[in-house]
């Protein structure tokens, strides 16, 4: 099945779910969002069509429904990574069909449990749509996700806490707003903690994405200054390019070349970095990497590279990095003719990324011409040029000139502007080398006269021939028109260069520069908001306007059609606001008249050109074939004029389109919202009056206490009380007995009632059915013959004792319901009174216990007083005994004799 029926048929599903969200429906939405996965969809969102357009807004309105059981919706947001798989999608996803507010929203649903698969699924695709991406504070849920990461970070849970550091890396980075807002939470100052304490994790990527989010929180303030201070700032380099080198993946590379990037732009931090000693070391093993065949780990190092460049004392260390070893290479080059390659020097990586043929090296070939540019602009405007760099440059400028090389105007626009933006970057790195005398000459030697002639050609015929019903306005940076101008422009500056030192050079020259062709880039580029393209346009206009047969008239009314678009778009963009206010067929008729006067005035000049007349009588002394160009140029203008009205009026009808879906999403989201709040507020009433009376059981509970309090001092002060409570738990253990029967046959007739709920509720959708065919076969009956009014009465009376019926057997339903209600409240009322029994029952048995051991301590402390009480009886006895011994042997003796101190 191709890609355009299987849209089909999920966007009928997505409408078949909206209309009625039954199981079955269910079942074939996942299904089809299944079966679409599986196609080859990655450039679905970037072809513009309406029908993948529809079928993602109504994917995403169905994920952000927190109606939508978690299956599908898990579903949905796996098609959506899937075609998240470049920038333009991602970039589409994230603000045309607001999907970051949407995977807030399901990730502030399920908060309460973070861990389940859904929203770790959520937080790993809003890391990959907010990389790069700015998310505004004013995003629906964007409040609340700030919230979710900070809570989930300070976890335990490390299976969430490294999408939560990624993604709120993200949105902390050139997000003023969010940085603001994390700053005034209550919580900061444990977060910061929480923050320092990852620096020392195990895992190297948990270490990037934290040294990340304080780097865009604490950069300028207190805490940042003693992070990235002169003492650790070269532990954190240090650390930084390690990670670079020898990192986790892709992933953990990119945040770290990102890390770094953000440090270089602080001036004390790169003032550090320049004094860092293992600097060269470091970049060499960072230039390494482009011995990788991975485009998107290269892209990364060179965006590095180029950032590195921009700091005036570390692009001399570069140039020493890049150019020494390929010189002592190359020297040995000449001998060996390029056998035994050492593939540890990073210039010769430099030039393979320049023609790579791996599948997605467009932007890394782009890259490496402009670090190129960069690093042989600082080597050449040195004092003395090293033989080495001049090896580098002889060994470069065959590959440069093979890049020139491949234009076919047959292929397609991508195509075409991905050329035309790889000659504009070639040129300007040829023209760096001929800024100076020696690596000028060795230019002069590999290039011809013939190869620039035939590039301006090509070029040439792809701007002729660009159709201006179909390209892109004249003043945009996107237009084939303007990157060819420039790849133009820059091949002729390079020409000039050139014009002394190669042969035939400076006739070619002069040549293009009078070729009429020539009107589109000199116009553009003279009208060009860049200023580099004006001097350049000024500079080539200077030598141009001397020549006899340059096209000046034409050129000035190309400049003046341009100058007055321009000056319609500002009128347009300054209007745009009021004219959003206008109704729909108002724009459209106002729109098809202006085009119709247009098409009047056209065919009015094309009358005046066939009859000659007005030529003759204004411009005498022109030729008619300069004038034929101009007004072609204002032809050409006039049709891109129409085309740009037909493209706003196409662009209002969709924005329209578009806001009608936005209306009807809001009115949903505010009827459910609504019923939400009615569903909490008969909620909030239902727990009041549960309160109340869990208060009154409070109440007789603490009656239950005191008197329990009681029975146990009646329990320490006599031991006699324990054979009576041993009674009443006997007692009470027969009174649960009963309860516990009781509960269980309420059980049972609560599972009688349910039986019956359902049989009813079954009768109630038999007889709902029949109602629904009865009505049918009224409205059929409509439109029979006259004679049959009878028989469509008596249908109406029974159809109307139907509904009494029905009527009837939905009181008793809710009669039933009512039924089961309280007997589900009784039900509740007999446990709580078992739990109340039971705890009862155990804080007796526990009374029990505690006078059982103090009666077996008392017996204890009775047996050892008896002992010590017969001790001292025997001690009395003995010294009574003393006592009668003494008086007995002092009774024969005279009073004299006794001898009182005994």
């Amino acid at each position: 099945m191709d890609v355009t029926t299987s849209l089909k048929s999920l966007l009928l599903a997505i409408q078949q779910y909206r209309g009625n969200k039954t199981a079955q429906n269910t079942v074939q939405l996942q299904r089809q969002v299944e079966e679409v996965s599986g196609l080859k969809c990655d450039q679905l969102l970037s072809s513009g069509q309406v029908l993948p357009s529809e079928c993602v807004s109504g994917l995403v309105e169905l994920a952000g429904d927190p109606n939508s059981i978690p299956a599908l919706t898990s579903t949905i947001i796996s098609l959506l990574a899937q075609l998240a798989c470049n920038d333009e999608s991602r970039e589409m996803l994230h603000s045309s069909y607001n999907l970051t507010s949407t995977l807030a929203s399901i990730i502030h649903c399920h908060s309460a449990t973070p861990g389940e698969p859904l929203v770790l699924q959520c937080l790993q695709l809003l890391q990959k749509l907010t990389y790069n991406t700015r998310t505004f504070h004013t995003t629906n849920y964007i409040h609340e996700l700030v919230a979710f990461l900070v809570t989930n970070i300070q976890s335990q849970n490390d299976d969430i806490i490294m999408p939560c550091l990624g993604l709120m890396a993200n949105l902390c980075r050139y997000n003023h707003s969010v940085q603001s807002h994390i700053k005034s939470l209550d919580n900061v100052k444990p977060f910061y903690r929480t923050l320092i304490n990852f620096l020392a994790h195990n895992s190297l990527t948990v270490v990037v994405f934290t040294l990340s989010i304080l780097a865009s929180l604490t950069l300028n303030e207190k805490v940042g200054e003693k992070l990235f201070d002169a003492k650790n700032i070269h532990q954190t380099f240090q650390l930084v390019f390690n990670i670079i080198v020898n990192g986790d993946g892709t992933l953990t590379r990119k945040y770290s070349v990102d890390l770094l990037v953000d440090l270089l732009k602080s001036p004390k931090i790169a003032d550090y970095l320049t004094r860092y000693e293992h600097f060269s070391a470091c970049v060499s093993q960072v230039l390494g990497l482009l011995h990788s065949k991975d485009p998107d780990s290269a892209a990364k190092v060179l965006e590095l590279l180029l950032a590195l460049c921009s700091i005036s004392g570390l692009r001399s260390l570069l140039c020493e990095v890049v150019f020494r070893p390929a010189g002592l290479k190359l020297r040995a080059g000449g001998r060996r003719q390029g056998a035994g390659l050492d593939k540890a020097e990073p210039g010769l990586a430099l030039v393979q990324w320049l023609s790579s043929p791996v599948e997605g090296a467009e932007s890394c070939s782009l890259q490496a011409l402009q670090l190129l540019s960069e690093l042989l602009e600082e080597a050449l405007g040195a004092d003395s040029v090293s033989a080495s760099v001049l090896s580098f440059v002889e060994m470069l400028l065959p590959v440069l000139l093979g890049l020139l090389k491949g234009l076919n105007p047959a292929q397609g626009e991508a195509q075409l502007r991905k050329h035309c933006l790889r000659v504009t970057n070639v040129t300007n790195l040829l023209l760096v080398l001929c800024s100076e005398d020696s690596a000028r000459q060795l230019v002069s030697l590999q290039v011809s006269a013939k190869l620039c002639l035939s590039q301006v050609e090509s070029l040439l015929s792809c701007c002729h021939s660009n159709n201006p019903l179909s390209c892109p306005p004249p003043g945009s940076d996107t237009d084939l028109s303007q990157v060819c101008a420039e790849a133009v422009l820059k091949t002729l500056e390079l020409m000039s260069k050139l014009r002394q030192q190669v042969k035939d050079m400076e006739t070619s020259f002069y040549k293009i520069l009078q070729d009429q062709r020539m009107v589109t880039p000199f116009s553009l580029a003279l009208t060009s908001h860049c200023r580099e393209r004006v001097q350049t346009g000024l500079a080539l206009l200077f030598e141009a306007t001397p020549l006899p047969d340059f096209p000046s008239l034409i050129l000035g009314e190309s400049i003046a059609a341009n100058n007055a678009y321009r000056q319609r778009e500002a009128e347009l963009s300054v209007k745009r606001v009021a004219v959003q206010d206008v109704p729909t067929a108002r724009t459209n008729i106002s729109t098809l008249d202006s085009s119709t006067a247009s098409s009047r005035s056209v065919h009015n000049l094309i009358e005046k050109l066939q009859t000659g007349l007005e030529l003759q009588e204004q411009v005498e002394d022109l030729r008619v074939s300069e004038i034929i160009d101009v007004y072609e140029q204002k032809l050409s203008a006039l049709a891109s004029k129409e085309s740009r009205l037909q493209d706003l009026l196409e662009a209002k009808a969709l924005a329209l389109s578009q806001a009608d879906r936005l209306i009807a999403q809001y009115r949903f989201q505010r009827a459910q919202a609504e019923a939400e709040a009615r569903k909490l507020g008969g909620l909030l009433k239902e727990a009041e009056r549960r309160r109340e009376e869990l208060q009154g059981e409070l109440g007789s509970q603490v009656l239950e206490v005191e008197r329990s309090k009681a029975d146990m001092e009646e329990l320490l002060q006599h031991n006699a009380r324990l054979q009576q409570d041993s009674q009443e738990h006997q007692a009470l253990k027969g009174a649960y007995n009963s309860l516990l029967n009781r509960f269980n046959e309420s059980e049972r007739l609560l599972k009688e009632l349910q039986a019956a709920h359902i049989a009813l509720t079954k009768q109630n959708d038999t007889l709902r059915k029949s109602h629904e065919a009865l009505r049918l076969q009224h409205d059929k009956t409509v439109l029979a013959l006259e004679d049959r009014e009878e028989k469509i009465t008596s249908l109406h009376s029974e159809l109307q004792q139907r509904d009494a019926d029905i009527t009837g057997l939905r009181v008793e339903l809710q009669a039933e319901e009512q039924r089961t209600k309280e007997k589900d409240q009784e039900r509740r009322e007999l446990e709580e009174t078992v739990d109340v029994l039971r705890k009862e029952l155990n804080k007796t048995e526990q009374a029990r216990k505690d006078a059982s051991i103090r009666a077996s301590s008392l017996e204890l402390q009775k047996g050892q007083m008896e002992a010590k009480l017969r001790q001292k009886e025997e001690e009395l006895n003995k010294h009574s005994a003393m006592i009668a011994m003494i008086h007995s042997l002092s009774s024969g003796k005279l009073k004299s004799d006794v001898n009182l101190s005994l």
